[in-house]
């Protein structure tokens, strides 16, 4: 007999050896085929709980009354108990569910964070790890070229200057050693984080595949520290900037090179699966007065305006911080908030632009024969204004310094209008690559241009229609350049990247009528609705 393959066959019943048991005892830890089942159970005093061999480990024994066995969980304490742990003191008005229903609760976290870790987290990993090549041929190339211009350079001056040229070289050899110090050191870093996560993953497999709830329920999430990406570092190579030579000067003008130059900078920020609304703000402007435009004073403030003569200023608790009246009596079309956190605001009536400076009102911009609606303020400092023609007949875009008129942007190359006509607030908001982004409601589309006036792209909703056709009213960009755009008649917000992309909607927030949108320095969303709520959401992690 093969005494090898006797050792190897172990899972036989515990009473007649019968090989492959199908069940198992919880309670004794014995395998047990179908036909020893009714005998083991008849085994007094133990108190036995026979289950399928792959649901083992599922029973838990109360460690205060043995041998009771848990058949719930309590939410409060956060523990398997038995029903005479129910019915103490110590539990008493708390919530109980099936130990088999949290067993599943707490399987779905693991598997929400197996789901992160493999479909989020370790993609971005993996994609800066990824970018070290590259960088690392960046630098080879940049060294390469730099050392023949050094050496171009030399030839001109002969011998003279083959002391400063190889000076030069030493200084850029420092450099690339340096520079590849630290790439390195990255790269180990990103390394050792992946080989991390990769483990993690693996553990989480693990435990989905358990059904022992000793180690399920001790299970911590990492994922909170993987989420904290490493920030990304720009780096300026060297360059080398050559001088007129002057035999009596010849260190000081051969040339210099830059230094190397690290510049840490945020990683790309992720958009959370489920946007939320973190607060509620009740403005006076009801249904009647329809609150179309909002704009962020801080985090903590916001501008609002709508179908009145009044701008008020609100903060985060819905409390009335502030309150202007326009200085003709018409209503602001549109209001925007200047790096000095100056207020501005459109009176089409009176073809203005307006500045309010401690509550102080001044006409900056006079728009002889066009009506001023959309405002915004750029990163420059100058101020873009969307306008009609007093017929409504034509649209154009113009650039201000000032009140000085600086470029108008109407016309597309094909010789067609840019902008469909017609009477309605207009939206306008420039992103942080500069491009110019407008809301057209008439046409159903959100144009982009860049600053020349080039059309970049048009959108008019995401390539799949789950929704209706877009009506398209405020407009925002944030830091990380993506577009943000209220679409009045579906309820909802859509997120395009600066290239016109479809990302996402924000369609879960409860809105009614999204009319003006913002953001403040930390990419929270401002929404004004329409009949008056302005609702803050966060939509990034």
């Amino acid at each position: 007999m093969d005494h090898r393959h006797c050792a190897q066959d172990v899972l036989r019943c515990r009473l007649c050896k019968t090989p492959a048991p199908p069940m198992y005892c919880d309670i004794c830890h014995i395998h047990l085929c179908k036909g020893c089942v009714g005998e083991h159970l008849s085994n007094q005093p133990l108190q036995h709980t026979v289950v399928p061999f792959n649901e083992r480990g599922s029973t838990i024994i109360c460690p205060k009354h043995s041998p009771k066995l848990c058949e719930l969980y309590c939410e409060q304490c956060d523990n398997p108990i038995c029903v005479l742990c129910a019915s103490s003191e110590e539990h008493q008005c708390h919530k109980f569910v099936d130990l088999t229903n949290a067993l599943e609760r707490h399987k779905q976290i693991v598997q929400q964070d197996l789901h992160e870790l493999e479909n989020v987290i370790y993609p971005k990993y993996q994609e800066i790890a990824s970018s070290f090549p590259i960088k690392m041929a960046d630098l080879n190339d940049n060294s390469k070229k730099l050392t023949e211009a050094f050496d171009k350079h030399g030839k001109q001056l002969h011998m003279e200057i083959d002391t400063i040229i190889a000076n030069l070289k030493f200084d850029l050899e420092e450099m690339d050693l340096k520079y590849i110090t630290f790439l390195n050191e990255q790269e180990d870093e990103i390394t050792r984080k992946v080989s991390e996560i990769t483990q993690t993953i693996a553990d989480l497999k693990k435990l989905l595949n358990t059904n022992d709830f000793s180690q399920v329920s001790v299970y911590k999430s990492m994922n909170a520290e993987f989420r904290q990406l490493p920030p990304q570092i720009s780096v300026s190579l060297p360059r080398f900037t050559p001088q007129t030579i002057n035999r009596e000067q010849i260190y000081q003008q051969f040339g210099f090179m830059s230094e190397l130059v690290f510049k840490t900078e945020k990683p790309d920020r992720l958009l959370i699966d489920e946007p939320k609304v973190i607060s509620v703000t009740e403005t006076e402007f009801g249904e009647s007065k329809n609150l179309h435009s909002v704009s962020c004073l801080n985090q903590e403030e916001v501008w609002a305006c709508g179908q009145d003569n009044m701008i008020r200023l609100y903060n985060l608790k819905g409390e009335l911080v502030k309150a202007i009246h326009t200085k003709t009596g018409n209503n602001p079309e549109n209001i925007t908030v200047t790096r000095n956190g100056d207020l501005l605001y459109t009176d089409a009536d009176k073809r203005s632009v307006n500045i309010v400076k401690h509550l102080h009102i001044q006409k900056i911009i006079k728009c002889w024969g066009w009506r001023p609606f959309g405002v915004t303020s750029t990163s420059s400092g100058d101020l873009l204004v969307a306008m009609d023609s007093d017929d409504y007949k034509h649209t154009r875009i113009v650039r201000y310094s000032g009140s000085i008129l600086l470029n108008c942007i109407e016309i597309a190359d094909n010789g067609q209008p840019l902008f469909s006509s017609g009477r309605y607030i207009r939206y306008i908001n420039e992103n942080k690559n500069h491009d110019i982004c407008v809301s057209d409601w008439y046409a159903g589309a959100v144009v982009v241009v860049n600053p020349t006036g080039k059309l970049r792209f048009t959108y008019t909703g995401p390539p799949s229609k789950t929704k209706g056709s877009l009506y398209p009213y405020g407009i925002t960009t944030d830091s990380q350049s993506r577009i943000l755009i209220a679409d009045d008649k579906n309820n909802c917000i859509h997120i395009i990247n600066q290239d016109g992309w479809f990302l996402r909607f924000i369609d879960n927030c409860d809105l009614h009528s999204p009319w003006g949108l913002c953001v403040d320095t930390n990419d929270n969303l401002f929404v004004a609705e329409k009949e008056g709520q302005i609702k803050k959401i966060q939509y990034y992690m």
